[in-house]
């Protein structure tokens, strides 16, 4: 596929893919200017995509593509990947809890806020 259209499938910008090329995530091939991704740049680009959109690292992304060699490394790749996985869901779950502290609070100020706003705007009683 050319870059145009790996944009197009995937719904990233040139400058994306060129990003992840330069990070050595992707290797197109190169005919002068032009970049042609293999069925491989393809599923690593899915992969890649599918780790940031649950908040891994470029980093971690790359040593979990980095693992992977068909054979006995399978096993390898996937105990990995499972290990990340779950620090990142136990992040995710921390996060979570956080901000559903953090809503529950401003539920509150808004609730005190609408109690107040009630208050002064009633009739005084003399």
């Amino acid at each position: 596929m050319t870059i145009r259209e790996m944009c197009d499938t995937f719904d990233v910008t040139p400058r994306t893919l060129r990003f992840y090329e330069a990070k050595e995530l992707l290797f197109p091939i190169r005919e002068g200017q032009k970049r042609l991704f293999t069925r491989r740049d393809r599923a690593r680009l899915t992969l890649i995509l599918r780790g940031k959109k649950f908040g891994f690292s470029l980093e971690d992304i790359r040593q979990l593509l980095d693992l992977y060699a068909p054979g006995e490394g399978a096993h390898q790749q996937l105990r990995r990947t499972i290990d990340v996985a779950r620090r990142r869901l136990d992040a995710m779950e921390d996060e979570h809890r956080a901000l559903a502290e953090r809503i529950a609070e401003l539920r509150g100020q808004i609730s005190w806020g609408e109690e107040e706003l009630a208050r002064l705007a009633a009739p005084s009683a003399a």
